[in-house]
């Protein structure tokens, strides 16, 4: 399975022990990808190839893994998208609503303005889309839900879902956020597939977390109205299962959280001593003292401030960094990004920090720069 393959594979790469480790499915000749569920089997996944297509695995961290079982789980699903849910239950708050969709283990009726891309032609045109639980749906005629208007749309079930990574050099999409419902029996080529775009990142979360949640529920144990469990369970050494989301982040965080911290503090120039990732020039995580990206230098200022770190990122295809300064205030020492407004305890916490909220940064931390190719 997946989670298996990825657990064989922090040992032999001598990975940071760290739940967010995923196999990535990489189309490049379709510009799709998609992270594979736990339970999934990779040699199944694989014979599904066309012969010959530009298709791999890459193994890499996918920080979105598990945020469907986080107790912030609701954001994921905006009010304004799972309306009609709220008109039949007025009396519930909606983070209330959403959790009780998310402990039985079936999925909110989404729905909202999706870009569709006609078949066999390079037009885009703006219908109002709902997923129910018979399938998916666009309306004809506006925002009617009458099932005079409603046409079907795609079976999910026999369906995956991808992100779509280059989706206007490659589809001319409207915006960056498409994704791209391709059914089993379509194994090559551009015909077949069901190409749809957001008009925003929260947007296109809301619908890949529902068609998620449609397609194998959030049950580990494989209720609800799916056909398997999705990557919301995670065992321990003596084989016992862990399904409550706040147990899994716990027991899978707390050691490798306590070896990065050890980690980051015996930070020397270049490659940090334990550093997981075995790339040329260093360690591409945190540098101290502006350790070297090429063809992008940091900020001079890291130089004079032998403390200091810097964040290193890649965002459009260019690189990026950010001084990070440690500060004293009564005595406890902080780091800051953006000059004291926001403090973090330590180097971890800023990084976790930056996987959930922007803040100063361009876009959220996703992975790290490191990926090893199978």
């Amino acid at each position: 399975t997946a989670r298996q393959l990825c657990e064989t594979l922090v040992q032999r790469t001598r990975a940071l022990q760290h739940h967010s480790w995923a196999l990535v499915e990489l189309h490049q000749h379709l510009a799709l990808e998609r992270c594979l569920e736990d339970h999934e089997s990779v040699l199944e996944v694989q014979s599904s190839w066309a012969p010959g297509a530009n298709s791999r695995f890459v193994f890499r961290k996918n920080f979105a893994k598990y945020e469907l079982f986080k107790s912030n789980a609701q954001s994921l699903f905006p009010e304004v998208m799972v309306s009609s849910c709220l008109e039949a239950n007025k009396n519930m708050a909606h983070s209330e609503l959403i959790q009780n969709f998310l402990n039985s283990g079936s999925c909110p009726e989404v729905q909202g303005f999706l870009q569709l891309r006609e078949a066999g032609r390079k037009v885009w045109k703006r219908f109002y889309f709902s997923l129910r639980r018979s399938g998916l749906y666009y309306s004809t005629k506006g925002t009617s839900k009458d099932p005079r208007h409603l046409q079907y749309f795609a079976d999910l079930t026999e369906s995956n879902i991808y992100y779509v990574t280059q989706g206007k050099k490659h589809y001319g999409t409207p915006t960056e956020f498409g994704f791209c419902i391709k059914p089993y029996k379509v194994r090559s080529g551009v015909k077949g597939l069901k190409l749809l775009c957001s008009e925003d990142e929260q947007s296109r979360s809301c619908w890949m977390a529902a068609f998620r949640l449609f397609k194998v529920g959030s049950d580990p144990a494989g209720g609800g109205g799916g056909t398997g469990p999705v990557s919301g369970e995670c065992w321990g050494d003596a084989g016992e299962c862990w399904r409550d989301a706040g147990e899994i982040l716990e027991r899978c965080w707390g050691d490798a959280r306590e070896r990065c911290r050890r980690m980051l503090t015996s930070l020397r120039w270049g490659k940090p001593e334990g550093c997981p990732h075995p790339l040329r020039g260093g360690c591409k995580c945190l540098r101290p003292q502006g350790g070297r990206t090429p063809r992008s230098p940091p900020p001079a200022q890291a130089d004079r401030n032998p403390k200091a770190f810097v964040r290193s990122l890649c965002h459009l295809q260019r690189v990026k960094h950010y001084l990070i300064l440690p500060s004293e205030e009564e005595g406890r020492l902080y780091f800051t990004m953006d000059d004291g407004q926001t403090r973090f305890a330590d180097l971890i916490q800023l990084v976790e920090f930056h996987q959930i909220n922007r803040g100063i940064l361009p876009c959220k931390l996703r992975h790290y720069c490191t990926c090893v190719a199978l």
